[in-house]
């Protein structure tokens, strides 16, 4: 105990990822990894500061607390940073008309986001929706616009369920910007804003923080 008091000397906050260190991703939803619910309670009995980040994109955020919940974390939307909602902000924000390349369960998020007339291409884990025809019409609408702009929801290369390790978005995000001679903006994990607005909400700055 000693030693973890030395280590967290000056730590006034934790950021917690979920995927891969809360939980295993598996078909039914979920597995909490061992000893990770009641590290949270742990941490939330602490005078430590606790949120969430994720990528998670084939849930809505809504559906995510919600299984998380019923797995035994306390845990609930508003202490959670994931992308979808961050995209929103920015495409409201730049007035961006997004061509959505994502998984149907998380469409609920884009809503209020006025995808007529596309100018830009938002992409996510869209599992099983990464075919190649929803790939070559997100290439269409890249290649038709005077400044295309793609949006990533994170860009990781791939994550650990229970039946194995599974191709995430980062792969296909590559494929539309070799296609398309463009780089992605990516929003969640690993950009540093990303991070920085999870900070920013709990009020502690980068180096009062442990992740």
């Amino acid at each position: 105990m000693a030693v973890w008091g030395e280590r967290l000397a000056g730590v006034r906050g934790v950021l917690l990822d979920i995927s891969g260190v809360l939980v295993d991703s598996c078909a039914g939803g979920g597995v909490p990894i061992p000893g990770s619910v009641e590290a949270v309670a742990r941490l939330k009995q602490s005078q430590l500061k606790v949120r969430f980040c994720t990528n998670e994109t084939q849930k809505s955020l809504g559906k995510l607390v919600g299984l998380l919940q019923q797995l035994g974390f306390d845990i609930s939307e508003k202490e959670v940073t994931s992308p979808g909602p961050a995209a929103c902000q920015i495409l409201k924000e730049r007035g961006l008309r997004p061509h959505l390349l994502i998984h149907d369960e998380i469409r609920s998020e884009f809503d209020k986001i006025d995808t007529s007339n596309p100018n830009c291409v938002v992409i996510a884990d869209a599992g099983d929706y990464f075919s190649y025809k929803n790939m070559n019409k997100a290439f269409q609408v890249l290649m038709e616009l005077e400044n295309p702009v793609l949006i990533s929801l994170g860009k990781g290369r791939y994550y650990k369920a229970t039946s194995g390790l599974m191709l995430d978005v980062g792969a296909y995000v590559k494929a539309l910007e070799y296609a398309c001679g463009v780089e992605a903006e990516v929003v969640g994990k690993p950009s540093p804003e990303f991070f920085q607005n999870a900070l920013q909400v709990m009020g502690v700055e980068a180096h009062q923080a442990q992740r």
